[in-house]
């Protein structure tokens, strides 16, 4: 028998106060404003994974004035943003910044795993025993009418959580059924150039191309393992984890900056920005200390990630940590809430949202690493 299926209430997480992030010291268009302002059936999100757990530290709220031990070997640079600092191995972002929507206090309380928290970004809720509550992108697809016969929802890359993944349509899934999949190797040199020949470059380059043909959800998994390779996951553990903080400085923090980077220009000058809502964060931060190893461990107490396009306005920042990047001081923000603002981006509410959707037995939480 499958699993019941717990829908996600607009209504339920209205009494959250969810929106109400966007009076909270927020200049400009508020989250609520451009959630209403949204462009109903022409709008679109990309929800970017930084699967793993991206270090808000080496991206989004480095610490330069703490102990080396706290702020780590990479130095951080001004941001268009006044007085807001970024890492260094973000240069195109930070020219960038006036554009964006900063959030420095994701947080959860669940498990330090990743099991956790890709479900709380995905889903909005755990899994449990008896519950299985969808994916966001399957909620859409039960909801949404398909635009020029393209799927409403796409997955780029795959779930690390495979386990426990209710998993949506995949470009090989449309090539099955007989639609063209874009082929980063068919851009043009120039694009190509802007976006960078690598897994993010391509990941978001196809992401742009099928929001053009007509989807309207876009699941980013910029990694879809993490053991024994260099990702966001940087314990500096060759098992485990084996990227450190210099990782991001040389490799993943240039590679997304330059992708993600291009994904802003592409969109507006495509004339999408308006209507695309991008929503990018990883389902944990990193320790404030740098481990013995170079690397940081999980964090679940503190993290960042941005939002963009949409109908918002850009420059701001959402939340602070402290002077450690330990806790949340202001405004927090539980991952969990990320989701549901993709719902609310594209008009649903409870009233909407398919009655069941059936999913298949899952296998108990495991214990996993941290």
């Amino acid at each position: 028998m499958p699993h019941s299926v717990e829908i996600p209430s607009l209504a339920n997480f209205s009494r959250r106060d969810f929106l109400a992030v966007g009076g909270a010291g927020v200049v400009g268009l508020s989250l609520r404003d451009a959630l209403a302002a949204r462009p109903g059936k022409t709008g679109a999100v990309i929800q970017i994974v930084l699967n793993g757990g991206a270090s808000h530290l080496e991206t989004f709220d480095p610490k330069p004035h703490a102990p080396r031990e706290i702020r780590g070997p990479l130095h951080s640079i001004q941001t268009r943003i006044p007085s807001v600092r970024f890492s260094e191995c973000l240069p195109r972002l930070a020219e960038r910044a006036d554009q964006l929507v900063i959030v420095r206090s994701l947080f959860h309380d669940a498990a330090p795993i990743h099991r956790t928290g890709l479900q709380l970004l995905q889903a909005g809720s755990l899994v449990t025993r008896k519950k299985s509550p969808p994916q966001i992108g399957l909620v859409l697809e039960q909801s949404l009418k398909p635009r020029r016969r393209a799927a409403v929802s796409v997955e780029l890359g795959r779930d690390i959580d495979a386990e426990e993944a209710q998993h949506l349509t995949r470009p090989e899934d449309l090539r099955d059924r007989g639609q063209p999949v874009p082929d980063f190797n068919d851009a043009s040199p120039r694009a190509r150039d802007a976006y960078g020949a690598t897994r993010f470059g391509e990941q978001l380059w196809t992401a742009a191309r099928l929001i053009e043909r007509g989807s309207q959800y876009l699941l980013v998994n910029t990694f879809d393992q993490i053991e024994g390779q260099r990702t966001w996951d940087a314990h500096g553990d060759p098992q485990i984890g084996p990227a450190t903080v210099f990782d991001y400085r040389d490799s993943l923090g240039p590679q997304f900056d330059l992708a993600l980077a291009a994904l802003i220009d592409d969109l507006q000058s495509s004339g999408l920005w308006q209507q695309t809502l991008i929503i990018c964060a990883g389902e944990m931060g990193r320790t404030p200390k740098v481990n013995e190893e170079g690397g940081r461990d999980h964090w679940t107490r503190a993290w960042s990630g941005l939002l963009a396009g949409g109908m918002l306005s850009g420059g701001q920042v959402i939340g602070e940590t402290d002077e450690h990047g330990e806790e949340v001081l202001s405004d927090p923000m539980p991952v969990s809430q990320l989701p549901f603002m993709a719902l609310q981006f594209l008009g649903l509410n409870s009233e909407t949202h398919a009655e069941s959707l059936a999913t298949t037995r899952l296998a108990p939480p495991l214990a996993e690493k941290a």
